[in-house]
């Protein structure tokens, strides 16, 4: 082999070695980041827990007071009992009563009336499993026309409004990227709506990865790249 040709070589094996590399650790985030992130949020949640409920145990029943180390995930236990408990109770005569006195003085309160109303239809409409609300993905055009955008029907109808159209207003939910949970409610004329071939779960993954993961489209390719 020339003496010329070897630096050559040697260059090409470089720029593939760190071609390799690079490829090796990109792989690397995309499946180490997933799993990260979602053990840290999960984290995040049994640690607020955590403390919510170690402040609000008494010291003498808190079972850390007696134990040289913390208990992670104790806190959400208790709060799944107690949650459990409630339930429980509210199923009965007794609970089914003071769930209604309760409810009576809510609904007094100028204030608390609001609060409670609109958290509890919210709370009934996401739980419920008849319920159609989140349950359609859909594009629209919005904030304005030959701009589309992911949305989610909900399922609500605003009887007060349909008379300002001719055809039926149904409510879309257009989040915010990468937040989802922060967005805009919409009356939109229902003939103005597409329909999106994919689960709501897809749906919150293009919202939430920016539109970098794109679900496979119904023929099996996966879309533009």
């Amino acid at each position: 082999m020339e003496e010329g040709a070897r630096p050559a070589i040697l260059t090409r094996w470089r720029i593939g070695l760190a071609a390799r590399i690079r490829a090796y650790f990109l792989a690397g985030v995309l499946v180490t980041a997933p799993i990260g992130l979602t053990i840290y949020l999960a984290w995040l949640v049994v640690d607020y827990v955590d403390d919510i409920v170690g402040r609000l145990l008494p010291a003498r029943y808190n079972p850390e007071t007696y134990l040289p180390f913390a208990v992670p995930g104790l806190g959400l236990l208790i709060a799944f009992v107690l949650v459990t408990l409630v339930g429980a109770l509210a199923a009965g005569y007794v609970g089914t009563l003071l769930l209604r006195l309760s409810e009576a003085l809510f609904h007094r309160t100028p204030f608390l009336r609001g609060i409670y109303g609109a958290t509890k239809q919210l709370l009934e409409t996401v739980l419920s499993q008849k319920s159609s609300a989140f349950r359609e993905v859909v594009l629209v055009e919005f904030p304005r026309p030959d701009m589309w955008s992911i949305a989610f029907v909900t399922g609500a109808r605003l009887e007060a409004a349909q008379h300002t159209h001719s055809g039926e207003l149904i409510g879309l939910y257009v989040p915010t990227t990468p937040i989802p949970t922060s967005g805009y409610l919409v009356y939109v004329p229902a003939s103005q709506v597409v329909r999106l071939a994919m689960t709501v779960e897809e749906g919150l993954k293009i919202v939430l990865s920016g539109g970098l993961v794109v679900p496979p489209s119904p023929d099996g390719s996966s879309g533009p790249t």
